[in-house]
Parts: C-alpha cells; sequence; structure tokens
C-alpha cells in the first residue's frame, strides 16, 4: 500500500510540473523543463551520483571538469525529452519538418515502397521518438515496442503520450511480442530500443564494459528478412531542434554481431554527444560491468 502511494504522489508532482510546463510556449518549455529536472528531480533521485558511477566505469580518463558538465547537462536533456513527448502536435510538428539524412535513408525509402519490413533500432539519446515521429508523418508504418514502467499510475500517462506520436504500440511480452510480429510480417516497421539493461540478455560490449542486451531486434531482423537500421534524433546545439540521422543497415550475420554492430553505432554518437545519452541508467547492472575481455581502453 506504501508504494501505490509513493507512486500516486510522485505521479501527481510530475503531471503538475508537466501541466505547469504545457501552458507555456514551445520555446519557452523545454528549456525550462530541462532546467526543472536538472536542477530539482536530479538530485532528489540521486542521478548525479549515478552519473558520476556509469562514467567512472565506462569512461574513466575523463578530465573532472567534463564529468561536472554532464552531470548538469544530462538530467537537462533528459527533462526536455520528456515534456517533448508529453507536447504532442506541437513536438510532432518539428520532427515532420525535418527530413532524416543519412547512409539509411535510400534502403528505408526501398524497404517502405516494397513492403519489406524494417526493425529500427535506436537508444535512450537525443529524443529517441524523433526518428519515429518524422518517419510517421511521412506515411511509414512505425509500431514502438516500449517496456511499461513500474510506476503504473505514471505509466498510463506515459503510453497516452508516446501512442499520440504514432500507433501501433507493443508492450514488451508475449501479448505485446505476438501483436509486434504481425506487424512486421504485414510488412510494418517496428522501433525498439538497444540500451535496457535485460537479465537474460547477451554479455556484449558497451563502451569495452559487458552490459547485458537483448538480441530481439536482431532476432527478428534475420527472422523475418527484415531490414535492420539504427536510427537517433541528434539534438541541435539550440536545445529544440534535431537530426533525423538514419544509418546504414546492419548486414546480416549471427544475432550477437548484429547486436554488437548496434551497440557500436550507439556508442560512436554517445562519444561524440556524451550529454545526450542518458547516463542515469543502470546499463550495467545484473552480470555486466566488467570490463570485456580484450578490450582497450578507450581512446
Amino acid at each position: 500500500m506504501a508504494s501505490v502511494w509513493r507512486d500516486r504522489v510522485q505521479t501527481g508532482i510530475v503531471r503538475g510540473l508537466i501541466g505547469l510546463a504545457l501552458a507555456l510556449p514551445y520555446r519557452w518549455r523545454v528549456p525550462l523543463f530541462g532546467w526543472l529536472v536538472a536542477r530539482l528531480v536530479a538530485p532528489l533521485a540521486g542521478w548525479p551520483a549515478r552519473i558520476r558511477a556509469n562514467l567512472a566505469l565506462a569512461w574513466p580518463e575523463l578530465p573532472p571538469a567534463e564529468v561536472d558538465r554532464l552531470c548538469r547537462e544530462v538530467p537537462d536533456s533528459v527533462g526536455r525529452t520528456v515534456i517533448e513527448i508529453f507536447s504532442g502536435p506541437e513536438f510532432i510538428a518539428r520532427a515532420a519538418a525535418i527530413p532524416p539524412t543519412g547512409p539509411g535513408v535510400a534502403a528505408l525509402e526501398a524497404a517502405h515502397a516494397a513492403g519489406r519490413p524494417v526493425v529500427l533500432v535506436t537508444g535512450h539519446f537525443g529524443n529517441y521518438d524523433a526518428s519515429r515521429a518524422a518517419l510517421v508523418a511521412r506515411g511509414y508504418r512505425v509500431g514502438a515496442l516500449y517496456m511499461p514502467m513500474k510506476n503504473a499510475s505514471f505509466n498510463r500517462i506515459y503510453e497516452a503520450a508516446i501512442g499520440r506520436i504514432g500507433q501501433p504500440l507493443f508492450p514488451r511480452g508475449a501479448k505485446g511480442l505476438g501483436a509486434l510480429v504481425r506487424h512486421l510480417r504485414s510488412g510494418g516497421m517496428v522501433g525498439m530500443l538497444v540500451d535496457h539493461n535485460m537479465d537474460h540478455g547477451a554479455l556484449l560490449e558497451f563502451f569495452g564494459v559487458e552490459a547485458r542486451t537483448a538480441l530481439s531486434a536482431a532476432e527478428l531482423a534475420l527472422k523475418y528478412d527484415a531490414l535492420l537500421v539504427p536510427t537517433y534524433g541528434v539534438r541541435r546545439p539550440d536545445g529544440l531542434g534535431f537530426d533525423i540521422v538514419v544509418e546504414a543497415p546492419i548486414p546480416p550475420s549471427t544475432p550477437e554481431a548484429m547486436t554488437q554492430a548496434l551497440n557500436d553505432s550507439l556508442e560512436a554518437l554517445v562519444r561524440r554527444h556524451p550529454e545526450q545519452w542518458f547516463w542515469v541508467h543502470r546499463r550495467w547492472k545484473g552480470g555486466g560491468g566488467r570490463r570485456a575481455r580484450g578490450a582497450l581502453a578507450p581512446p
């Protein structure tokens, strides 16, 4: 009962902050919510300590000043992402106005024209729903696999928010997986996140450290002859706009090799824009967290 009450209180606070932010113009709303999360939510949730611990494990050679900067800017990016997702039509319109770029755009267009299934993979980087919003606005049939939140009260409003960006949605689990497979087999596309820690995932490398990583995206691509395509919504320096980046499809091989390629793709982007990744995640727990055998220190 205590946990239910705590969840309701937390949800009430977050809903109140979101409601106040949504009353403001978009150009003020996004930076303000980033500031609130960085200055109020992050310290209460213990995020700076978690960011420091993750950086010490995965990127120990970073200068202290850079670690301090990331402790400020990572929560700000998280806050911006949250309020963007809850901004509905305004966020969708901004994403729809951005033409996707990158070496995978032509392959994605060809798959869409031919009705070939595609597994789109991203991470908790920039705004992870910006690519989906941009592609849905262009007529692509993009569903999304998501992990329901433990806080049931907040999960309901979160589902409603991501559902406004595009349908269908597939919650992780047997029922969601069945619907996802039917969507793929009909020639649809599905978006997935590769950087959740999964207790039964394969021990692959991320930043040269073992991280439990689900093989499901690669396995689906192999089983249903789908393209496996990394894509990202990279936040621009103004903090409001994005670049929708579509990388070249991952060549078919083994699920482990393909998934490692996804980890490598995300890592390369995080190294270029470290403040845009969710370093607040417990990415290396559950059997991970050891320096991978043969891994070199990051450059």
